[in-house]
């Protein structure tokens, strides 16, 4: 850690676990077709394991409908199987390089297990967001007692961080309000 203390880049690293967090509850389901939903599915590919949008186009012709459209032909199966195996509960449809896969209703058991899912997600970026104060709050301890900077500066700043903390935590749980309201929409 550097020796000094700087409030944006405190704010640049809450607000990527802030960012972070919207883009797994972009993927999770919500009844719409959403490409995102498969961003966390890798294929072994060409020896390597890559995420699928690198062997394939990803596209949502319909509200209930995904398609892969995969460029090798020869990883058309290996495409098939991760998205089976990726834990998702979706069935893909061969036809050729492209893969149809269709999005089954949402059952009443399945939105309130998504909704912990996210709550689960939630709850991991506001220890991110508390971790980074923690960080800024230590680093302006040993500034303190290293005499770099003031006692009341310590407590300005320390006010400072104890707000940007709040704000990241305000928008943590309105992205998670709003996320288990699209779940729960029947």
């Amino acid at each position: 850690m550097a020796d000094v203390y700087s409030k944006d880049e405190m704010a640049r690293r809450m607000a990527g676990s802030v960012t972070a967090l919207k883009g797994e509850l972009g993927g999770l389901r919500t009844g719409r077709a959403s490409a995102a939903l498969l961003d966390p599915v890798k294929v072994e590919a060409y020896g390597n394991v890559v995420p699928l949008n690198q062997v394939g186009s990803i596209a949502t012709p319909e509200a209930r409908m995904i398609t892969v459209q995969v460029w090798d032909k020869g990883l058309a199966k290996a495409v098939d199987k991760a998205i089976r195996d990726a834990g998702l509960g979706l069935n893909p449809q061969m036809d050729g390089q492209l893969l149809r896969i269709p999005l089954p209703e949402l059952n009443q058991e399945r939105r309130k297990e998504l909704s912990k899912l996210a709550s689960k997600y939630a709850e991991a970026a506001r220890v991110a967001v508390r971790n980074v104060r923690r960080d800024g709050m230590d680093m302006l301890k040993r500034l303190e007692k290293d005499h770099k900077i003031s006692e009341d500066d310590h407590r300005t700043k320390g006010e400072e961080l104890q707000k940007l903390t709040d704000q990241n935590i305000k928008d943590i749980d309105a992205a998670l309000h709003n996320k288990e309201q699209e779940i729960m929409q029947v």
